[in-house]
């Protein structure tokens, strides 16, 4: 199983990472560079992490795990009015974002109050294109028990809840962290951040024990190895202009190219010896017109 790392440090001499990752059968999932400062996404095999805490410690660097890396989750709020919409979502989705999740905001057309409370079909096959969906939700205790659960009830996707109340969970949710509901400015007390990191760290147990599951019946090949070869025989991919072109998911990829335009070429990706289009399943995204990669499950080619 790959565990997945936040290094921070300096530029220099940072190769020595890379190489080690080359040599084990680890992956660098995402670059950023400021100056001589370096941020980089790891991913390394669970019995080589040892290995790279001594390489990081001579490099004075800092590494972290981040169970949220390669992770895509929806930030889903009952609407897109300022009422909803603004400082809860934005601020748990950036919470979400520095321990490494890519995060969408989504507003729904009739997340409001009790009577008309909904998610419609596409609006629930949008979400279920995530690993996670993360609804910042209100103030009022009765309305969050009785009624929200309305809009992720039918959901195949974990959910986590954020609302005011202090409550013990939420029905349909798999994890409630309450004191979020609707503040009208920026989260800045520490009381707040801590809050905040608290979706974040209930997050990366869901997607743990997700990961978990998937090694009960692994995927043909892991979607971190899809991702490196599309970069490498479709260069286009790399270039889109949208942070993280080639998204990588829990299983499976977002690829932020036109469907009609590049389909065809991504289904020819030969990943291991096989034809990507005979080891997943490749749609059009209801985001953008993006498109979307499922890796299949190795017990369908027994």
């Amino acid at each position: 199983m790959l565990k997945y790392l936040l290094f921070e440090g300096g530029l220099y001499r940072h190769e020595m990472i890379i190489e080690y990752l080359e040599d084990v059968g680890g992956f660098v999932v995402q670059k950023n560079v400021a100056g001589l400062d370096l941020i980089m996404n790891l991913a390394v095999p669970e019995e080589e992490l040892s290995g790279l805490q001594l390489i990081v410690q001579e490099l004075k660097g800092k590494l972290t795990v981040a169970p949220l890396i390669g992770i895509e989750v929806a930030v889903v709020a009952p609407t897109l009015s300022r009422h909803h919409l603004p400082h809860p979502s934005c601020d748990v989705a950036e919470n979400l974002r520095r321990h490494g999740a890519k995060t969408n905001i989504i507003g729904l057309a009739r997340g409001v109050g009790q009577k008309i409370v909904h998610s419609s079909p596409k609006e629930r096959e949008l979400l279920e294109e995530h690993d996670i969906a993360v609804f910042t939700l209100g103030n009022f205790e009765h309305c969050l028990s009785n009624f929200k659960p309305l809009l992720f009830k039918e959901l195949a996707i974990p959910v986590i809840v954020t609302g005011g109340p202090f409550l013990e969970g939420i029905p349909g949710a798999q994890g409630y962290v309450g004191g979020i509901g609707r503040y009208p400015e920026r989260a800045r007390t520490g009381d707040m951040i801590d809050k905040l990191r608290s979706v974040s760290e209930l997050a990366g147990k869901v997607v743990d024990e997700r990961r978990r599951e998937l090694d009960l019946d692994p995927l043909v090949v892991d979607p971190i190895v899809v991702k490196e070869e599309v970069e490498r025989q479709i260069p286009e991919s790399k270039e889109a202009l949208s942070p993280n072109p080639v998204t990588l998911k829990i299983d499976g990829l977002r690829i932020k190219l036109p469907f009609d335009d590049y389909r065809e070429r991504v289904a020819a990706v030969v990943v291991e010896g096989r034809k990507l289009s005979d080891v997943a399943t490749i749609k059009k995204s209801l985001m953008r017109n993006y498109i979307l990669v499922k890796m299949l499950p190795e017990s369908m080619f027994q």
